[in-house]
């Protein structure tokens, strides 16, 4: 199968690897309670490992695919993870031998009849699909806060891909043909110093496609902005993004 791959990360991947926050350790707790077995998990389209290494708490083995090599490439090694490079609509993975299958704010990028297809064929019978995705953030000094959306949305609004819509919507304007399995509310939190908070705006697709576009990078006119209102660079200020599950069995 040849599907094209847009890639809009693997010009971002050093700042991705380093700044992309952790998704909390009771989404994971809470997965592992509702998979048939915790012999297999899947992370699809796993980035630099922003899952992976909470899955492998959980499950003997953990495969680790995407279709940037250079994402997997900066990966954390783990004794119980095998990272690959793979789509995810054609991941090499055998049928029926897969417990859990995540997909961490990537379903929006995939062919998603092709990669629905994919799913049924290596869950094993009773395994689950679980996906996520989080919003903008805010940040808990309301100045700072405000800065940072007009640059969400003014500065490399423009930039964003089509698909991003699909993130602000929590996944609910995205087909998801199974048998949906109600989440608990989870939240994403941060405690960042202004240098983390850039490094991350820096992580996102639409800030490398600015750069790409225009040769400038926005997040350095972003800083001087937020040097008044953030104060000493080293303080460390709460970021909070909301969390979006759809999860189910076939």
């Amino acid at each position: 199968m040849n599907l094209p791959f847009n890639d809009h990360f693997t010009p971002v991947t050093t700042h991705y690897a380093q700044f992309r926050p952790t998704y909390p350790e009771a989404l994971f707790d809470w997965l592992a309670t509702i998979a048939p077995a915790r012999e297999l998990a899947w992370d699809c389209a796993a980035g630099s490992g922003q899952a992976t290494l909470d899955l492998a708490r959980h499950f003997t083995r953990v495969i680790a695919t995407d279709a940037s090599r250079a994402q997997i490439d900066a990966a954390p090694p783990h004794p119980n993870v095998e990272y690959r490079v793979a789509p995810a609509e054609a991941s090499g993975l055998p049928e029926a031998t897969v417990d859990m299958i995540t997909v961490a704010q990537a379903l929006h990028w995939f062919e998603l009849d092709c990669f629905y297809a994919e799913v049924r064929r290596v869950l094993k019978p009773g395994g689950i699909l679980a996906t996520w995705s989080y919003g903008v953030q805010t940040v808990d000094e309301a100045r700072v806060d405000a800065c940072v959306q007009t640059f969400y949305r003014d500065t490399v609004g423009p930039y964003w891909p089509p698909e991003r819509r699909h993130v602000e919507s929590g996944y609910r304007s995205l087909p998801f043909p199974f048998r949906e399995i109600p989440a608990p509310e989870f939240h994403m939190t941060a405690t960042w110093t202004l240098p983390e908070l850039l490094g991350y705006l820096r992580s996102w697709s639409a800030t490398g496609r600015y750069l790409a576009a225009r040769g400038t990078d926005p997040v350095n006119d972003l800083a001087v902005e937020l040097a008044s209102p953030w104060g000493d660079p080293s303080v460390r200020r709460r970021v909070t993004w909301p969390l979006s599950l759809r999860v189910g069995r076939d």
